[in-house]
């Protein structure tokens, strides 16, 4: 299919499908005539490349992955664990400090002690706070 087609099927731009081919993810068949042409295969390995892309992995992550004998290929993927872990626990800090503020009885957040504990860990966790204030 060519791939105007390929770009439907796929729900993206046809652009996308260019800069997958130059970044070397996925590569079609050329035509007789120089157009690019997908094959069943090449839509698989782009549903690869959009399934890499949505948990977080840059292009040059993705072509590594992409075939199990590349070498670095293990790493890439057990540092994108590791970043979904700690996102994963981030994420139930913030639900856990989401559900105390629903329950919370002080008229301003700033007088919860539980509040106020949160919003400073997170704070020292993007490297802001009173410590590191500019000007300071």
């Amino acid at each position: 299919m060519k791939i105007g087609e390929a770009a439907r099927s796929l729900g993206v731009e046809i652009h996308v499908l260019r800069h997958w081919n130059d970044a070397g993810v996925v590569i079609p068949h050329r035509a007789a005539s120089g157009h690019r042409e997908y094959t069943e295969e090449h839509l698989r390995r782009a549903q690869v490349v959009q399934a890499c892309q949505g948990v977080g992995m840059s292009l040059s992550e993705i072509r590594l992955v992409l075939t199990r004998d590349e070498a670095g290929r293990t790493e890439v993927i057990e540092d994108r664990l590791r970043r979904i872990r700690a996102q994963r626990s981030q994420l139930a800090v913030a639900e856990r400090f989401l559900e105390h503020v629903i329950r919370c009885t002080h008229d301003l957040l700033t007088r919860c002690e539980a509040c106020s504990d949160y919003a400073t860990q997170a704070a020292r966790r993007r490297g802001a706070g009173p410590d590191n204030a500019a000007g300071g």
